[in-house]
Formats: C-alpha cells, structure tokens, sequence
C-alpha cells in the first residue's frame, strides 16, 4: 500500500490532469466542473445530476460517485495510474464513459 503522502502526490497530481482536461471537453456537451478543498464536482444541467471524485486517504484510493454508483479506483504501479479494478479502465477514460453514459452521446473524450 502506498504511504500517505505518495498517494496524495498521485491523487492530487490525477485529479489536477483531468480537471484541465475536463474543462477543455465543457464546450464539447453541457456540463461544470469545479474543484473545492481537493475534491471534483461535475455538474449538469440537462439531464440534472452531479458526479463527485474524492481522493479516500485511509484506504488509498480515488473514489466517484456517479450514475447512483460509487467507483473505487486503486493505484496502479505498472500503468502509474489510477484504475477501476472490475474494468481495468484509468481514471480518464472512465469519467469519459461516464460522462458519455449520463449525457447519452459519445461527445466527449478525455486524453
């Protein structure tokens, strides 16, 4: 298990990544993103909803609450990245599909 202060890094280091990339892909479909004491929010407006990613210190991992569901990514040390481990998919691709899912499109993409 990573220490305290490595998983902050990688949290805080993934979480800045796609939140730039998340406000790219806002002109892409309709929804906000805003960051508030480390945890992500992105907000729609049609359909209403709300996705939430907080980074989970004690148990190391990033979790998102989204479609009714919570997801649980791990720290991947071969692929350095965060990782849902039912799907095998990183943090980015996910909220993608996420995102896509709720809004009913394939729009958006996050690199």
């Amino acid at each position: 298990m990573l220490d305290e202060i490595t998983f902050r890094r990688h949290a805080d280091a993934s979480l800045e990544s796609l939140k730039k990339t998340l406000i790219q892909a806002e002109s892409d479909a309709d929804f906000e993103v805003e960051e508030q004491n480390g945890v992500l929010n992105i907000t729609f407006e049609e359909p209403p909803s709300k996705f939430v990613l907080t980074p989970n210190t004690p148990v190391r991992q990033i979790w998102i609450s989204a479609l009714s569901t919570s997801f649980k990514l791990d720290w991947d040390e071969a692929t350095q990245s965060f990782m849902l481990p039912k799907t095998g998919e990183s943090l980015k691709p996910l909220v993608a599909r996420l995102i896509n899912e709720h809004l009913g499109g394939s729009a958006i993409v996050l690199k």
